[in-house]
Formats: C-alpha cells, structure tokens, sequence
C-alpha cells in the first residue's frame, strides 16, 4: 500500500508577519517611517493609554494620555527652544480627540499666559490671560478672543 502525503494546508507567511506587527498592550519605542517615535501603550494598533510621543520634524513632545491614536486626557505638550535646544513647555492640561479642552495653562513664546478653559483647541470659557507688560484681564472667552464679561487689570 502506497503512503499518499497531502500538502499541509499552511497560510501565506504575510499573516504570520502581520499577526506579529499588531500593536497592543505596552510597548517599548516605535518609530514611524518619518522619524517620529512613540513609547506607551497600544490598543488594536492605535496610541491608547499613557504615552510619550516625539515628533522628528519640530522636535515637539507630548507626554500624556491617548484615546485610540489621539490626545485625550491630561497632558503636555512642550517644544524645544531654538537656541538652547532645552525643552520648553507650551501647554499643560485637558485634551478631547487631539485638541486642547477643558482647564489648561498655554505659555507664550514671549512669555504671556493663559489660565483657563479651553474649548476646541482655542481659548473657550473662564479664563485669565497674562499679559508680559503686567497686565491681565479675567473673565469670558469665546473663539479665542476675550468676549462676554470681565475685567482688563492694566500695568
């Protein structure tokens, strides 16, 4: 009696590969094809979790919680001063689908500041904005422009 062997049936090694690829869970640092890196956790291949992510081209890093692939939650965002080279922070706070949301405190290249709520990514709500020459003002904000009531302090 002849021994028959049938191929086993085997799937294209390309499944096994990408199998292998999925991002979920912890990770240490992956780099994307542009250069930028990011270090935290994963959920079905998105950025989910905490995690720190450096962007290659503006050096920028944002360090803080993530929602599949975005911003969302607290975090910081900081960017590297051309000169020193030292990381410098540019905003600290609340995040929804990758815009800035909520309580937050964004500094200013020259130094001014803003402390308060933020709606869409722009200034939204209460907030108090200081000024470099002394001044502030405090109170309403709507579409990034004092709007509504408050109160201009002058230096």
């Amino acid at each position: 009696m002849p021994i028959v062997k049938y191929p086993r049936a085997r799937e294209p090694l390309y499944y096994e590969w990408d199998r292998k690829a999925q991002k979920c869970g912890l990770r240490h640092t992956v780099y994307a094809v542009n250069g930028d890196q990011y270090t935290g956790e994963w959920l079905d291949n998105l950025k989910h979790g905490k995690g720190t992510q450096i962007w290659k081209r503006t050096g920028a890093i944002y360090s803080g919680d993530w929602k599949f692939g975005k911003q969302d939650g607290y975090g910081s965002y900081s960017v590297p001063d051309p000169v020193t080279k030292e990381y410098k922070r540019v905003y600290t706070g609340w995040w929804k689908n990758g815009q800035k949301t909520g309580q937050g405190v964004f500094f200013y290249p020259n130094g001014e500041r803003y402390e308060g709520e933020w709606s869409d990514g722009v200034r939204g709500g209460w907030g108090r904005m200081y000024y470099l020459d002394g001044s502030s003002y405090e109170g309403q904000w709507e579409a990034d422009q004092p709007n509504g009531q408050g109160m201009l302090q002058l230096h």
